[in-house]
Order: C-alpha cells, then structure tokens, then sequence
C-alpha cells in the first residue's frame, strides 16, 4: 500500500483535516523562504494536537545543524527531510531517521548512490539548488531503478497520482500544491480525492 504525505501543513485544522482523510504523515516546511515556512511554536501546536501514529516530518534545505537542532528542541519530529545539499554525515548526525530529496527537474541523472545512508530517498521536480511546492511533474521515465524505500514527488494532484502509483509503484507519494487553495492552506475536497486515489485507484 502506498503511503501519503501532505507537505507545507501550516494549520491545525488542516493537518487534523489531512487526519480524517486517511493521511500517513504531514510535512512542515522550516525554509524561510518558502511561502509554506512555519514557525516552531506553529509546528510544535500542529505536532501536538495529531493523534498517535501519524508520523511528522520536518523539512529543511542547506540549513545550520544547530538551526536544525533547535526545531527539534521544540517540536516532536519522527523524521527529517532534506532538500539541499547536505551530504549523508550531515542529514544522518540528528538521532532520526531522514529522506533525501533528489532533484529530478534538471537534466543531471539524480546519484542515488551517494546516499546509502538514507532512510529513504524523495524524487522531486525541483531543479538543483530550488525546492519543491512548484506544481510541476517531472518525466517519470527518468525514474531509476529503485532498490529501497523511495518517495515520489513533484506536480502530484487527484488527477495524477492513480496513475503514478500504477506506473512506479513508490513507496509513498509527497503532495503540497496539488491539494492547495492557495500556498499553506489546503483543501479538505482536494485532499479528500487525493488520499482515495492513492488508496484505491
């Protein structure tokens, strides 16, 4: 059974929404430039009121290990997702287990290798040194062989990622904008058809 993420939670009621649809884990973003940022008390609240076995991940990119410290001081992570780029001994130094984010946007083949290390590898649509959220898809067919727990990501919406499923089979699939009314805020319908798309075809 494929899992579902729900990235650049900024809401309480969004996340207890993503909850009620069948959710496996929510994303919060701690890029300060992204427009999903959250601040660690915002998170920590969020963290707090999602019910037991609902795993919470926590996004960074190229950030200070002690800015990254910090956010775990305060708010109940279960796993770190990484979109810069942090090498393997820097991702694996925090005590979680961690995803690294892979871009698949440009025109370089994503090293798998270089991170054996990873709890589990992200495919996503950003380009090299951007982040995800943008809504765009890359060419699936880029895919490599995947040997390992593996996440896929970029420009998946209720239209698509039945399809995705079928076709790469991942492990877990990552959405943000795909089931946003606007950057941070999402849609209880969109992530209603979402989840039952991944769930059931």
């Amino acid at each position: 059974m494929t899992r579902v993420k729900i990235c650049g939670i900024t809401r309480v009621d969004d996340a207890l929404a993503a909850v009620r649809c069948g959710v496996d884990a929510i994303g919060l973003v701690f890029v300060q430039r992204s427009s999903r940022h959250i601040d660690v008390q915002a998170a920590r609240t969020i963290c707090r009121a999602l019910p037991p076995f609902i795993s919470r991940v926590g996004l960074f990119m190229d950030a200070e290990a002690q800015h990254v410290q910090q956010v775990l001081d305060v708010v109940p992570l279960d796993w770190l997702q990484f979109h810069g780029s942090e090498d393997a001994d820097f991702c694996g130094q925090f005590g979680r287990p961690w995803i690294k984010a892979l871009a698949m946007g440009g025109t370089a083949v994503a090293d798998v290798s270089a991170y054996e290390a990873a709890d589990a590898l992200l495919l996503d649509s950003h380009g090299a040194g951007t982040m995800g959220g943008s809504g765009e898809t890359f060419d699936w067919s880029r895919v490599p062989i995947m040997k390992r727990p593996w996440v896929l990501a970029g420009g998946l919406h209720p239209g698509n990622v039945a399809e995705a499923c079928r076709r790469l089979q991942p492990d877990a699939v990552d959405v943000s904008s795909g089931v946003e009314v606007r950057p941070g805020v999402k849609s209880d319908k969109l992530m209603d058809q979402f989840i039952k798309a991944v769930k059931h075809g």
